[in-house]
């Protein structure tokens, strides 16, 4: 498991399509709080592109202690393949 940062990465104010551009380039799952504008991009996105390694929403006031049990889970359970072109709530609701 690897994780960057938007800072380190130098996301910071950038679009979401641009993001979402990153990610694939890449070839890493998205984690985001964005559920407002993320899912209608990441439609967007998969429509003119045809793929991404996936995206997983995490509600910005989740407590960070279930966030990372459910990456840990994600990581230690599931091939990478299973979560492209997917959008998924995490940890579920």
């Amino acid at each position: 498991m690897d994780f960057l940062s938007a800072n380190r990465a130098n996301l910071d104010g950038l679009p979401d399509p641009a993001v979402l551009a990153f990610a694939a380039e890449q070839d890493r799952v998205l984690v985001t709080s964005d559920f407002k504008t993320m899912p209608r991009y990441f439609g967007e996105f998969l429509q003119g592109a045809g793929s991404s390694p996936g995206v997983f929403l995490v509600k910005q006031h989740a407590p960070i202690a279930e966030v990372i049990e459910a990456l840990v889970l994600v990581w230690a359970a599931s091939d990478a393949d299973e979560w492209r072109d997917r959008i998924v709530e995490i940890p579920e609701p």
